[in-house]
């Protein structure tokens, strides 16, 4: 039965008091506040607002930017001072570059809810981005006040002072942390450092001096309060708390390497050896004091003039010390680098490896060497325990395909690319993917499987299409069956316009004009091959003859022949081309 209106009328405004509820609870759960509508809006009012504000936030999580931000306007219209909506819009229009809009309407939220800190927190990092540096400062005395349990405001206070150099308002700021929270050496650090910026080294020992006073039985401040004196030229004071400290502690690491500083300074260069061998040769000192003990041994001696010997004795006797740790063999194998000694970097690297077969950095370095040398042998060495060590570096796999291909090993370079492919995410270098298609075209034409030695190509240049190589590899292989020489004409042209000094290339174009039957032309570009250093490769130097004896030049076609083989040309059909002074292919 029909319900009458008067039944249906109370049912309705039971609804709405449900969904009304509701949405206040939403907007709560987002840190919304309400009550500042009640005398501002209708409940009426309030309930539009609050579906098209929520609607706004769901488009917004949703990537719909647009929406949200035609929402979050139309929420502003229903109530003018709807800080989340002010604060909601600041943020679309300073993605939309307009800062003076964005700013205004953060102010804005800002004052109509003093109280939200996230508010005020945002409007201080507009300020600062802004170099606002006044007001940012004020907002923040004002969040001190609103907010004294959170230490977010004091602590950037205290920056921005530091920032302008207000020295004297960050030491104030810091002296109101160490009220509230206690002496620190934080603290006391900064105050230290301020105090010695502003050359006032009386307030600096005060300060230093309050820790020693507050924690007597922390030699780390004792020792803080010698380097001070150090710094500032107090040497003898520096020395009886060094000294004092050594008498309970003489392993105290702390006070060893500030009495390393104390002779140092002091011109005492017997003891500042001595000093720095004994730390540095410690057997239980911590990995990273002795780093950074050695790298201020390799600045003191570097900065001397003198040369690397002594730095690289000290090095050899610390690497008998540790054996586990790579940090030390490291820092070793960058300085030798630096040096430009990789004939000694090599057993630093082999070592680390075999500490951390994962350390991709030296076994990359290591590589490098290897194929300097065209060491094919020693690069399959390093890429085999690599691909177990770190399956997932792709460029493990490329270089022993090289290697494997380089090595005469066809079927393990192919096998490898395949591999390697299987590696590969959207993260990799396109070149990389196409460099292993590349590999596998070569591959293949070496095995006499043309086919597939073309469709490796077309994938590598699906990937790489400036693929130089490729591109050269299959113009070439693609003249050597006479197919498709337009298009092998086509992909050759683009390397030589790529590398115009590239006698590789200049020949492959040349050779492609000759089987083109372009005879005047393949002259023009194996000429220019032969002047780009094409005169040291016999295969060049023959198709230099070849293309010599169809341009009716055969007594220098002869020539070049003749000296194919004295490049190490032993092919049959050579010796039968200056035997019957004739070209014939083969």
């Amino acid at each position: 039965m029909p319900e009458d209106s008067v039944t249906q009328a109370k049912n309705n405004n039971t609804n709405m008091k449900i969904i009304s509820k509701y949405i206040s609870i939403t907007l709560l759960l987002l840190g919304i506040t309400v009550s500042g509508y009640a005398g501002q809006l209708t409940q009426r009012q309030w309930q539009k607002f609050s579906y098209f504000y929520l609607e706004a936030e769901r488009l917004k999580l949703n990537g719909d930017v647009d929406g949200a931000f035609e929402l979050y306007q139309h929420c502003l219209k229903i109530n003018p001072n709807s800080a989340e909506s002010l604060s909601s819009l600041a943020q679309f229009y300073f993605y939309l570059k307009n800062d003076s809009l964005g700013l205004k309407y953060m102010e804005k939220a800002v004052n109509l809810e003093p109280n939200n800190y996230w508010y005020c927190q945002n409007l201080v990092g507009i300020y600062q981005q802004q170099n606002k540096y006044n007001k940012a400062t004020l907002l923040l005395k004002q969040m001190i006040s609103r907010f004294p349990n959170n230490e977010g405001p004091i602590l950037a206070l205290k920056d921005i002072y530091l920032q302008n150099k207000d020295y004297k308002n960050a030491i104030d700021i810091l002296n109101q942390i160490d009220k509230r929270d206690g002496k620190s050496e934080e603290t006391s650090q900064e105050k230290l450092q301020i105090y010695l910026l502003l050359n006032d080294n009386k307030k600096a020992y005060a300060e230093v001096e309050d820790l020693v006073n507050q924690y007597p039985d922390n030699t780390n401040y004792r020792c803080l309060l010698g380097d001070v004196y150090l710094n500032t030229g107090k040497k003898k004071e520096a020395y009886n708390i060094y000294q004092g400290i050594l008498n309970h502690d003489p392993h105290n690491e702390q006070t060893l390497i500030s009495m390393i500083n104390y002779y140092s300074t002091s011109g005492q260069n017997n003891l500042y050896e001595h000093e720095m061998d004994t730390l540095l040769l410690a057997k239980d000192i911590d990995i990273d004091i002795r780093l950074d003990v050695m790298k201020q041994y390799i600045a003191n001696n570097g900065q001397s003039g003198k040369d690397s010997t002594k730095i690289i004795s000290m090095f050899d006797k610390i690497m008998n010390i540790d054996t586990t740790d790579t940090q030390m063999p490291m820092l070793y194998s960058q300085y030798l680098i630096s040096k430009n000694m990789n004939k000694q970097a090599r057993p630093v690297l082999e070592k680390i490896i075999k500490i951390d077969p994962t350390n991709v950095p030296s076994r990359l370095q290591l590589l490098s060497y290897a194929i300097s040398d065209d060491n094919y042998k020693k690069a399959i060495e390093i890429c085999e325990p690599a691909i177990q060590a770190t399956p997932d570096i792709v460029e493990f796999y490329y270089y022993l395909a090289v290697a494997y291909g380089q090595s005469g090993d066809s079927q393990k370079a192919l096998k490898t690319c395949k591999d390697g492919l299987t590696k590969v995410t959207d993260q990799t270098d396109k070149k990389v993917i196409s460099d292993f298609y590349g590999i596998m075209g070569d591959t293949y034409y070496t095995l006499k499987n043309s086919n597939d030695a073309y469709a490796a190509y077309d994938s590598a240049l699906v990937y790489q299409p400036d693929n130089v190589l490729a591109l050269n590899n299959y113009a070439y292989y693609l003249s050597e069956g006479n197919k498709d020489l337009d298009k092998a004409e086509e992909m050759s042209y683009k390397t030589v316009k790529a590398e115009p000094q590239n006698n590789t290339y200049l020949d492959t174009y040349a050779w492609i004009l000759f089987k083109k039957k372009k005879y005047n032309e393949a002259k023009i570009w194996i000429d220019n091959a032969m002047k780009n250093g094409g005169d040291k490769s016999n295969i060049e130097v023959e198709h230099c003859g070849d293309i010599y004896y169809m341009n009716d030049l055969k007594d220098e076609a002869v020539g070049y022949w003749k000296k194919s083989v004295d490049l190490g040309n032993k092919s049959k059909t050579l010796v039968k081309k200056i035997e019957q002074h004739k070209y014939m292919e083969k």
